[in-house]
């Protein structure tokens, strides 16, 4: 199969009359979606662009998801922005990515055309979707793409704080929910509940599952996620089945004992990646859902979105880390030591991959794509591309990845090395502790801890020294009302830092 569209057209044929997408009060069928896809495709075509890049400044919404799948019919790629990305940052990307048109709505237009630095062609959702498609001309550009094509551009912040712009294929997206749907049996019976945002490499799962399987996808208002009555109710109200959340959506759940008042009714499968999950709150949902599925994923953007999968099949001590597993299926996940040689069981290193999974590498960012998308240093006969993460672990006994860190979040200091995420694994199993991360600061040569909940700092810090090595004990304890979360769901570091600093 050489496009994605292929996947939504073979699902619309059995099922074109059933809701894809649904929102609160929205719904759109198969059939449906695809001909205002088409129009938005056709338009495209008329202003000559093929291959191009299109940005989509929009909220989450079936809008943006027309957006998306209209451009795919066009033979471009897209490149979906956060329309609360600071001016700084979206002008970065437009420099970077250098759109042929932004399309957004009319409540984004003026924040656009305000921010915007460029003289970009910006145009109104709103107005391309009232345009006739013409059929022959739609499939006459679908027809010219291959599967080595870039499908989007999906924009992290990076070490730097540069957007890096990852490229990824149709071929890259299509072997990735290929391998999802044999590992998780996922059929046209599933119904995602969907948290994260489409500019996130997470919303790439429950998206392209969905409409290669002939499933629905519901669009969970993202306000509900301050509630978790409200968003446990909305759940059962669309009776979704299966999720695919961040592990602090799961933990503020758990924290407030939701299920003391509403249980998930319909759910089967709970997914989680993005970070390290904290134990105790996961062994709250597992004893509460006893006939769930729960499954640990792990991955970078540049693998387009996970490369291997641990479905929890034991209870786990509160303290305890979850694997993070084995490769899915026609992905293959290889640790590297300090020499770069494949490293042996329980020794740690790099975590590298290779595969189909791969992205074609950053936009616009030559040299950046050549430190990070090498040749297998393994591989001395022929050239053979990995993927090298930045993140470190080691295989154990049982054959199964554990992580341990980012190579940024293992640091040293007064000759000990200090895994960060260690600290955090200790202290967030403690009773009355919520969230908890730590920072190093490198000027000052210290370690804080910042953390939410109802013990007080002087309980904190009595603890640590039950919990943890000596020189592995912070040397300051900060208690937050609650950690900061990026807009991606995950704990915000950065801002922990700059709040530290400014101190």
């Amino acid at each position: 199969m050489n496009n994605i569209i292929r996947l939504l057209e073979e699902s619309a044929k059995n099922n074109p009359d059933k809701y894809v997408f649904v929102e609160k009060d929205n719904q759109i069928s198969y059939s449906e979606f695809i001909d205002k896809s088409k129009c938005f495709g056709n338009y495209f075509i008329n202003e000559g662009f093929c291959k191009d890049s299109i940005a989509i400044f929009m909220p989450k919404g079936i809008e943006c998801l027309i957006a998306m799948f209209g451009t795919l019919y066009s033979a471009c790629y897209y490149s979906v922005l956060d329309v609360e990305s600071p001016k700084e940052r979206l002008n970065a990307i437009f420099s970077s990515l250098n759109p042929k048109v932004i399309v957004t709505d009319s409540d984004n237009y003026e924040k656009l055309r305000t921010d915007c630095e460029g003289t970009f062609k910006i145009a109104l959702i709103e107005d391309i979707i009232k345009n006739i498609f013409d059929d022959e001309l739609v499939y006459d550009s679908v027809n010219k793409s291959i599967d080595a094509d870039p499908a989007y551009v999906l924009y992290t912040s990076g070490s730097t704080g540069v957007p890096k712009g990852t490229v990824v294929s149709h071929n890259s997206v299509i072997s990735y929910i290929d391998s999802i749907i044999t590992t998780f049996k996922f059929d046209e019976s599933v119904i995602f509940g969907s948290q994260t945002p489409l500019y996130f490499s997470m919303s790439i799962l429950d998206v392209f599952t969905t409409i290669a399987v002939g499933g629905t996808y519901v669009v969970i208002p993202k306000s509900f996620f301050s509630f978790p009555v409200k968003l446990i109710e909305y759940l059962n109200d669309k009776q979704v089945n299966s999720i695919y959340w961040v592990p602090t959506a799961l933990s503020f759940v758990a924290k407030v004992k939701t299920f003391k008042v509403v249980k998930p009714e319909y759910l089967k499968r709970v997914l989680f990646a993005g970070e390290v999950m904290p134990v105790k709150f996961l062994n709250y949902w597992m004893d509460n859902l006893q006939n769930c599925l729960f499954a640990n994923l792990y991955g970078p953007t540049e693998i387009t979105d996970t490369g291997t999968y641990y479905i929890v099949d034991r209870r786990y001590e509160d303290n305890e880390s979850l694997p993070i597993g084995r490769p899915f299926v026609n992905c293959d996940c290889i640790v590297l030591n300090d020499k770069n040689e494949l490293a042996k069981i329980n020794e740690e290193g790099e975590i590298c991959f290779r595969g189909a999974f791969l992205a074609s590498g950053y936009i616009d960012m030559p040299e950046k794509t050549k430190e990070v998308f090498c040749q297998n240093p393994l591989n001395k006969r022929f050239p053979e591309k990995i993927y090298r993460t930045g993140d470190l672990g080691y295989i154990n006994e049982e054959g199964l990845l554990i992580y341990v860190s980012r190579k940024d979040f293992q640091i040293k200091k007064m000759g000990y090395r200090i895994e960060l995420g260690e600290i955090e694994s200790n202290m967030s199993a403690i009773d009355g502790v919520e969230d908890c991360v730590c920072i190093y600061v490198s000027n000052k040569q210290k370690l804080i801890l910042f953390y939410s909940g109802e013990l007080p700092e002087e309980g904190v810090i009595n603890e640590s020294k039950h919990k943890l090595i000596k020189y592995m004990q912070p040397d300051e304890i900060v208690k937050l009302r609650a950690i900061p979360i990026n807009p991606n769901g995950k704990y915000d570091r950065k801002k922990l830092i700059d709040l530290y600093q400014k101190e």
